[in-house]
Order: structure tokens, then sequence, then C-alpha cells
């Protein structure tokens, strides 16, 4: 019951909710995130800390980027089930419809830049 429960927690967050739809489309790093659900860095890294922690996502650093994905191997059934079932789930959600359309668009190589350049 305490895996179950752990997950439950985690997704309790609609922000969190949103960086699993985010990641079912694409790895990210957190610019690409922070940019597409216009939270702040720190934010955004706390929120893909507890999603780590609870086994639905995975990391893997590439240079200086570090890419978050859904992580569709976890042992943890309950994880296993929710993953392969989210992708159709939320699909009519007016906020979530909105974040998908973005979700192609974010850029690292863009964000990066336009943050460089306002600095």
């Amino acid at each position: 019951m305490k895996k179950f429960l752990k997950i439950t927690k985690v997704l309790s967050d609609k922000n969190r909710v949103k960086i699993l739809k985010m990641l079912q489309y694409k790895e990210l790093c957190v610019c690409e995130i922070q940019e597409g659900l216009r939270l702040a860095q720190p934010t955004v890294s706390n929120h893909l800390k507890i999603l780590e922690d609870a086994e639905l996502i995975n990391y893997r650093k590439e240079g200086l980027w570090v890419n978050y994905f859904l992580n569709n191997k976890s042992d943890n059934p309950y994880i296993s089930v929710f993953l392969k079932n989210l992708k159709y789930w939320l699909e009519a959600d007016e906020e979530v419809a909105e974040l998908v359309k973005v979700v192609p668009e974010l850029n690292r190589q863009n964000i990066c830049k336009k943050k460089f350049l306002a600095e």
C-alpha cells in the first residue's frame, strides 16, 4: 500500500501531472518545462525531484543538458499502469490541451538564447 499512496500523493499536484503529460511527447530539460508551465526554475526542479523520487520519471545527462523522461520501465506495477493510461487521460482538459500544443515548440537553444539576450 505504501507504493500506491506515495504515487497518489505525488499526483495530487496539478503541475506534476502537467509535467508528466509534457514528458509523454518528448524528453525535456528543466528550462523547457519551465517555459511550458511558466513556473520558476526552483519550482520546476522541486517538482522533478519529487517525480523522480516516486520513480515516475528518470533523467539522463547529455553534455550540459539534463533530459527528463517518463520511467516506462518501472518495476512498480502502479507506475506502469498509470503511465500507460496517462496518454488517454486529461486530453479534453483545457489546460492540458493548451500545454500539449506548446510542447513540440519548446526548444532549449531558443529558450537559453532568449534568456541570455535578456540579461
